[in-house]
């Protein structure tokens, strides 16, 4: 019986050993949470190689057998997997490159002051980066990740590292300032670690997209989701959804991202400078962000703005064809999700200047003088008249004319005319700029110089009269002693088609009428008609007696 509980105390103990020694060589295991790379097992591997090419001396082979549960390290299945901890890998520095880079962009590698960056560079741990206004600069990691830096940022580029030979990639940035886009690209081997710091918030991913703004004051933090997952401090914010931190002690607060602005209203080709583009106004947004990209390539950023109403402008833009991106921001800051609208930029050679006719005028005749400037860079010009404001059939389409007027012959009435520049293009050839503004005239018909009609010569008062012009608002009358009207003795103006002056003395005098239409233009005058005053009747009278006075 004793012999018996003997054997048991015995066994118990050498179990318990045994067990000791299995558990002793996992001290150096990674807890089943740890982030592992998922190898898969190539022909001829084997568990010494694969230990000594990619893991560090901390763990072993039989760390790595233990944790797949190997039962032969010589002998490996093709095709199959092995789970490596990313903390069991062996480390390399690696680098990144700046692909595109625009407007004012610096590299600071301490202690060297900041210098020009420009695309192609190579950057590496330590580097500070910074964009000024309007300025841009997309990164591209080893693993293909990229970062987008805003207008006005800064960013320090804190650790830039390869795990197990290359294979799996570890970055970590901080943003002091502005704002950033990440694209973290899945990896099929492992995801790599990405960290992005921030004053008020810590951001851990492994392939996804986000999206991070600072507050004016850089304290607080605004990041938004798009695909995937992020891990901001303690809370898990999905896609879809934003994060706000005004504080690093603050708890985050994550709330639904509002949707996409509606951009089906954009017009699809600009033909002005300054740029101006519109969309409709969404519920719920304060403000809105409005950015402009080569077309179909959200890594080159070109423009970028924070909107108050559903409108965005920008003074220049070379003719091109770009990419629209807006989002609507809620009261929180948060930046919605995107929408994209493509369009067309076609503002140059940019169109003449019209000269005259003055806009909306009244011509009088039956020709208009068009006239406009000359651009430096006009090889010719393109004209169209029509009779509506649209010119869907034009009446006249011009595309050979080398000077900057042209006389034009036409029936009267109400016309709409344009202009666009010909230009020569970088190759020689001819480049036809878009139309300028549709500028509007009425041809209208030379007030008719009014018919004279007879005097009437009172014994006090001359009354002259001539015929009503139709459609005429005035007359202007000029009197004077000559034909050439050099001694006018009295000028006026009147509604009625006559007027009437004090009779005056005996003799030859000259009259001439011009009509004036409703809008005050004034046609010329009609030749002058003379105008004979006789000697008063009284004055034959009073003669007999005047004479038998001087006879007394």
């Amino acid at each position: 019986m004793e012999s018996s509980h003997k054997t048991g105390r015995h066994g118990r103990i050498a179990a318990a050993l045994l067990c000791l020694a299995a558990i002793w060589p996992l001290a150096n295991a990674a807890p089943a949470e740890d982030p592992a790379w998922a190898y898969r097992i190539q022909p001829g591997d084997n568990l010494f190689d694969i230990s000594a090419t990619y893991m560090e001396g901390k763990a072993g082979w039989r760390d790595l057998q233990r944790l797949n549960k190997v039962a032969d390290p010589l002998k490996l299945p093709p095709g199959g997997t092995l789970k490596l901890p990313i903390r069991w890998l062996k480390r390399e520095a690696s680098v990144a490159q700046a692909v595109f880079a625009q407007g004012e962009v610096s590299l600071q590698r301490p202690p060297a002051p900041p210098a020009a960056l420009k695309a192609g560079t190579e950057l590496r741990s330590g580097d500070v980066l910074r964009t000024g206004e309007q300025a841009s600069l997309t990164l591209r990691f080893v693993d293909g990740s990229r970062l987008l830096l805003a207008p006005r940022s800064e960013v320090t580029i804190e650790q830039l590292l390869v795990y197990g030979r290359s294979a799996i990639p570890a970055m970590q940035l901080r943003l002091h300032k502005g704002g950033a886009d990440s694209r973290v690209q899945p990896a099929p081997k492992a995801p790599a670690d990405y960290q992005l710091h921030t004053p008020s918030l810590n951001l851990g991913v492994r392939g996804t997209e986000f999206r991070v703004q600072l507050t004016g004051d850089g304290s607080g933090t605004r990041a938004q989701v798009l695909e995937g997952v992020v891990a901001a401090g303690p809370a898990r914010v999905e896609a879809g959804y934003g994060v706000v931190a005004d504080s690093p002690q603050a708890q985050p607060q994550v709330t639904r991202l509002l949707p996409a602005p509606d951009l089906r209203g954009l017009a699809p080709k600009l033909e002005r400078i300054p740029l101006r583009l519109s969309w409709q106004a969404q519920d719920g947004a304060k403000a809105y962000r409005a950015q402009v990209y080569t077309a179909g390539n959200f890594e080159q950023l070109l423009l970028d703005g924070r909107f108050e109403q559903a409108q965005a402008q920008w003074p220049d833009l070379p003719d091109g064809r770009y990419s629209l991106r807006v989002r609507a921001i809620d009261a929180l800051g948060l930046e919605g999700l995107a929408a994209d609208a493509f369009f067309v930029l076609k503002a140059r050679p940019e169109p003449p200047f019209a000269r005259a006719p003055a806009p909306d005028a009244n011509v009088y005749g039956n020709s208009v003088g068009l006239a406009w400037a000359k651009p430096l860079n006009a090889q010719a010009y393109r004209l169209q008249v029509a009779s509506e404001p649209g010119f869907g059939s034009p009446l006249l389409d011009r595309s050979d004319l080398g000077a900057s007027e042209l006389d034009l012959a036409l029936p009267h009435g109400r016309y709409f005319w344009r202009l666009a520049t010909i230009a020569l293009d970088p190759a020689g050839k001819e480049d036809l700029g878009p139309f300028g503004d549709p500028q509007s005239f009425t041809l209208k018909p030379v007030p008719p110089a009014p018919a004279p009609q007879p005097p009437e010569i009172g014994d006090d008062n001359l009354r002259l009269r001539w015929s009503a012009a139709p459609g005429m608002s005035s007359y202007q009358w000029q009197w004077a002693q000559d034909a050439e009207f050099k001694q006018l003795l009295q000028e006026g103006k009147t509604e009625q088609p006559e007027f009437t002056l004090p009779r005056p003395a005996a003799g030859s005098y000259y009259l001439r009428v011009r009509s004036v239409d409703a809008q005050g233009y004034a046609g010329p005058y009609g030749s002058a008609q003379q105008v004979d005053i006789p000697r008063s009747r009284w004055l034959w009278l009073l003669l007999p007696a005047g004479l038998l006075l001087l006879a007394l």
